[in-house]
């Protein structure tokens, strides 16, 4: 009976053990800021970017549901480094656009700095246990609607009205030279008609 008490007692003993730290991530939409926290102590406080209008960062309770050192979305064509999947395609990852964190701007998405999305990514990664509480609504725009001064397109004329009906050439993509017919050509004469 002694041994069976004392096998209970170690395997008790054993299972004990302290777990993995338990790693919380704050985001509050309408301050557009993460706090992260490790064991109950604040660790980082960052800026972030979330939906802007016409989109939505949902609001909730969440785990990292799959992480993702490179990824890049097919459905808005950008690149989405250090991404942790927390609802479907809704992830905290890098972003290039730094100058608009702390303002709505992505998808959906929760942006961060890339160095602060990669201290992230290993946090999760390395301690497991998170929990990703995303509080808040988008900022409104009201009052930056009515701080924001009327502005009206000004009316221009072409002076050269008689290529109003040519199309305008697109600019070229990438380094290739734009195309351009040769000049003693039928198809440079009709597309440049007034030059000779």
């Amino acid at each position: 009976m002694r041994l069976l008490g004392l096998a209970a007692l170690v395997l008790g003993a054993a299972l004990a053990t302290p777990a993995s730290a338990g790693v919380t991530v704050n985001v509050n939409l309408s301050s557009q800021r993460m706090t992260v926290s490790v064991d109950g102590q604040p660790r980082y406080n960052w800026a972030i970017s979330s939906a802007r209008a016409g989109y939505v960062t949902p609001n909730g309770v969440y785990r990292p549901q799959r992480l993702e050192k490179y990824w890049y979305s097919r459905k808005y064509g950008g690149a989405m480094p250090h991404a942790v999947f927390f609802r479907g395609g809704y992830a905290i990852h890098g972003t290039t656009a730094v100058r608009a964190l702390g303002n709505p701007a992505s998808h959906g998405c929760i942006r961060l700095h890339p160095a602060n999305a990669a201290t992230l990514y290993s946090l999760v990664r390395s301690e497991g246990g998170t929990r990703i509480v995303i509080t808040g609504s988008r900022p409104g725009t009201a009052y930056a609607a009515r701080k924001a001064k009327h502005r009206v397109a000004k009316h221009h004329t072409r002076t050269h009205r008689h290529y109003a009906s040519r199309p305008a050439r697109a600019p070229a993509l990438a380094y290739a030279p734009a195309q351009r017919a040769p000049v003693g050509s039928l198809q440079y004469w009709m597309s440049n008609p007034g030059r000779r």
